[in-house]
């Protein structure tokens, strides 16, 4: 009977006129009436989310004025989820669909009329804001000569005034949805905003100053020139607001100032004469407040409970990042130590009913963005950009709280250390010889909290530790740091040997090779902790192993260190089984030990390859599966991502004729499992797969070289920038650019077999390397795999020389001298070679790019050039030299 309720074309006129008009004949409770309401307002919101098209025309305008009415309703889940209703309609049906709803809805919040009640104009600004957040795009768009946020934007301005707290602080959160956007209408209403702005910030409504401090938060990166002249009354005012005790929410709003102020020089460089106000606020709000206290004081000694199942974090697989031919990308590393996302979720208005089936996971407070790690963030900003200033004005506070009896003093003085340590190593330096040894001694303190943070600042200064120049200070330093962080990833509370695991992660990134001569006792901690680690902190010990291989890299391959390690890795891949998410940072860390272990990896290479492509036929099964039958759940994919970058550090590690053995005997064939990764609709897979692709190109392209009449054409379509969608356009790039570089790498083996495929080849890398919409790592790999494919297509490329020539030699202008630079310019000598007159237009181009290139190891590559040179140019010469007597002299006085 319901089946056939929801296949009426009249269902949506039922569900609107149960919210709306719900007859009292029923005699129904309260209550009842209210969860029917309810209930047909979430269904009717699905329907038109998901069937919107297919709602016939007079069923849309029976809701239209139909849904109006129920923002009047007393009840405040009736008000708001009416709005949510409205706010679909006009997303599915786009700002035309319903252009009269946005002056009903100011006019209601407005109280236009002059008799509206209170409970009509906040159901109506609320809906209003939540059209705004939903549709912000869309009401800035031209219709016909006419913009929408012209007329909503100086009526939401308006409604800042309203009498009512809540349509005050509705408005004002509609205003800031659109400032990031940079309107028109937005920019010339600045002055007027800023005015009201400066109005409301002692408003009584805590809500609302909530919003004005949003507000010049996001003022900042829009019209940064406004702000400073404001700067006194603003930093006075944001102060004061962040010391709002009974506020969190309101101090957590207000310290993100100092944050966004960071971000842009100039205005950062204004906050000078106010340090000694601001940094005392932060130095305050970095404190455990009295709620955190009760919940953190005695944490008890866990580390032999086992793991509920809903505390261990989600790990997601990463690829192994971007191939590259060129210089390749940075890699930003986390600064502030104190990690969380600056976006807080909206809560849920009072009394609405939460449309997710799904029960929300219980968070725990410590990995929630708050006040405490705002203010320590800010506080390492600041220190970044003014140096000793800032060090100058926390050290009384230091002094005073790092002995402090009560531990929340202790443990934000070692908060506040650590926060400063990038921005004023410099000026503390000094200070390090008597703070280290005082730092490793608070390891034994007896709170739990204050060991934790203090792993975390030891491993902000391990990069001074490191780099002393005297053994003796290493030892009085270094050695003792190492130890005790050591030590304590097998402390008897779990969060600290987290915090130990991270901050040795985060020490052995910075000491690098500095460890080599300790990873003896390295090693046999973690084989410890390998044996005693309960699940969740299983994950971070990877990342110790994972970054411990990528920086000391072949030392693991010592026999006395492989004997202590890979036992330990084994038998928990042993007791990891293919489903669990357990496997995504083991597979990862495996990629890097194998790399870094080379031939020393084959005991244990056959049955971690054999599991790798066992995985990936399985997950590939169960895709294929689910793409049948909807009632199953989509796998995992992250399952594809962490098995194909293991194959490929296999592929690397082995001995040529073991990874060419692996590959032969791989069943499934690993060949046709590669061959659908490379067609998966996910980013992630496709990006390790083309650079598993690439490793195969250059370690055993005997196995390869069968297959690439079928992946060559499927590397063709993924070189196409038009396939890419816009809103994928980071994670895509990065396929793109592994694309480039297998492209490459096959092109060095193949030869002359790539030339059915030259035309389509060039016609994708040209329009990668003339799109400046590209990013640079990925323009330079294409560039590097049109060289290549010149090695031995050149007469094929030779027609379009004239056409690529300058943007070839643009791309690889800033790429570092490497063997691969040194291939693509062979690749466009012999270009060259046989097309000369196509050099005519970028010949001053080619000779400076050619006198810069100092990386001559490769002979063939020396004879080019001077080939270039003496013979094929002699014609373009003569041209050239008629125009330009200056080039001329240039080439004469520049020759290698």
């Amino acid at each position: 009977m319901l089946s056939q309720a929801k296949s009426s074309p009249d269902i949506t006129n039922y569900l609107t006129y149960i919210l709306c008009s719900l007859p009292k004949s029923l005699n129904l409770s309260p209550e009842n009436s209210h969860l029917t309401r309810s209930s047909a307002a979430i269904s009717l919101k699905n329907i038109i989310k998901t069937r919107y098209r297919t709602v016939p025309s007079g069923n849309l305008a029976y809701i239209r004025t139909s849904l109006l009415s129920c923002l009047e309703d007393s009840n405040s889940q009736i008000r708001n989820l009416t709005g949510n209703v409205i706010t679909e309609i006009v997303k599915q049906g786009g700002v035309l669909g319903w252009p009269e709803i946005f002056p009903a809805l100011l006019s209601l919040a407005g109280n236009d009329a002059g008799n509206v009640p209170t409970q009509t104009q906040e159901g109506s600004m609320s809906a209003l804001s939540k059209v705004c957040e939903d549709s912000k795009k869309s009401l800035d768009r031209d219709y016909q000569g006419h913009r929408p946020l012209d007329v909503i934007l100086p009526r939401l301005l308006q409604l800042t005034a309203s009498p009512l707290p809540k349509i005050r602080a509705l408005a004002l959160e509609s205003i800031n949805i659109f400032i990031p956007q940079k309107p028109r209408a937005l920019l010339l209403l600045i002055d007027p905003l800023l005015s009201r702005l400066f109005q409301l910030a002692h408003d009584s409504s805590d809500d609302v100053r909530r919003y004005v401090c949003r507000s010049f938060v996001q003022l900042v990166d829009v019209q940064p020139e406004k702000i400073v002249p404001h700067m006194e009354g603003l930093v006075s005012y944001m102060v004061s607001q962040q010391r709002n005790t009974d506020d969190p929410d309101l101090a957590l709003d207000a310290a993100e100032f100092w944050l966004s102020i960071g971000e842009h020089k100039n205005l950062c460089s204004s906050l000078g004469p106010y340090l000694p106000t601001i940094i005392p606020c932060l130095l305050e709000s970095m404190v455990y407040g009295d709620d955190d206290i009760a919940r953190l004081e005695g944490d008890a000694d866990d580390a032999n409970e086992e793991d509920k199942t809903e505390n261990i974090k989600p790990k997601f697989a990463k690829s192994k990042g971007p191939r590259a031919a060129t210089n390749g990308p940075s890699t930003n590393k986390d600064v502030n130590g104190v990690t969380g996302s600056a976006s807080l979720d909206d809560s849920i208005d009072e009394g609405e009913i939460e449309e997710h089936d799904d029960e929300p996971e219980e968070a725990n407070p410590e990995d929630e963005w708050n006040l405490r790690k705002c203010s320590a963030a800010a506080l390492d900003v600041l220190a970044t950009f003014f140096h000793q200033p800032v060090f100058d004005i926390t050290l009384p506070y230091l002094k005073d709280n790092l002995n402090h009896p009560d531990w929340p003093n202790r443990e934000a003085a070692v908060l506040a250390i650590g926060a400063v340590a990038d921005g004023c190593m410099e000026v503390v330096s000094p200070h390090l010889p008597e703070l280290i040894p005082y730092l490793i001694s608070l390891l034994q303190d007896s709170e739990p909290v204050v060991r934790q943070i203090t792993c975390w600042a030891l491993g902000r200064y391990s990069q001074w530790a490191a780099y002393l120049p005297d053994e003796r200070a290493k030892a009085s330093y270094f050695e003792p740091m190492m130890d005790g962080i050591l030590k304590k990833m097998l402390d008897r509370n779990k969060a600290v040997q987290e915090a130990a695991a991270s901050a040795f992660s985060r020490l052995e990134e910075t000491a690098k090779k500095e460890l080599t001569p300790y990873c003896k006792p390295i090693i046999q901690q973690f084989v410890r902790c390998f044996e005693s680690y309960k699940d969740r902190n299983m994950f971070i010990l990877y990342d110790c192993v994972q970054t411990l291989a990528e920086n000391v890299g072949p030392a693991l391959a010592e026999p006395e260190l492989n004997s202590l390690l890979v036992p330990a890795l084994v038998t928990r891949w042993g007791k990891v089984s293919d489903q669990s998410q357990e496997l995504f940072p083991l597979l990862e860390c495996l990629s890097y030990v194998a790399t870094a272990m080379g031939e020393s990896f084959a005991p244990i290479a056959v049955p971690i390859f054999s599991r790798c492509i066992r995985i990936i036929h399985q997950n590939l099964q169960e895709y294929m599966l689910a793409s049948r039958n909807e009632a199953m759940n989509q796998p995992d994919k992250d399952f594809l991502v962490v098995s194909l970058d293991l194959l490929s550090s296999t592929i690397q590690a082995l001995p040529t004729t073991m990874s060419n053995e692996l590959v032969a005997k791989s069943q499934p064939r690993m060949f046709d499992l590669l061959r659908f990764c490379m067609e998966d609709p996910s980013n992630d897979v496709r990006q390790s797969s083309y650079a598993l692709l690439g490793d195969c190109a250059v370690y055993v392209f005997p196995q390869l070289q069968p297959e690439l009449p079928v992946f060559m054409p499927i590397l063709i379509q993924q070189l196409d920038l038009d396939a890419m969608p816009d809103e994928e356009a980071e994670s895509a790039f990065s396929v793109i650019n592994n694309a480039c570089w297998s492209c490459g790498e096959i092109s060095l083996q193949q030869k002359h077999g790539m030339a059915p495929y030259v035309e389509q080849l060039y016609e994708r890398l040209f329009n990668i390397i003339s799109n400046p919409g590209v990013p640079s790592s990925v323009n330079e790999n294409a560039a590097i795999a049109l060289g290549r494919l010149g090695l031995h297509c050149s007469e094929g490329l030779a027609l379009h020389l004239s056409e690529f020539a300058t943007l070839f030699l643009q791309s690889i202008r800033l790429v570092d001298d490497t063997d691969e630079k040194g291939q693509a310019f062979l690749g466009l000598n012999r270009t060259i070679v046989n097309n000369p007159q196509g050099m005519e237009s970028c010949l001053l181009d080619y000779f400076k790019a050619t006198a810069a290139f100092k990386n001559f190891r490769q002979d063939d590559l020396k004879n080019s050039f001077q080939q270039v040179r003496a013979q094929d140019l002699n014609v373009t010469l003569v041209s050239y030299q008629a125009n330009s007597h200056t080039g001329t002299r240039w080439i004469q006085n520049n020759d290698p």
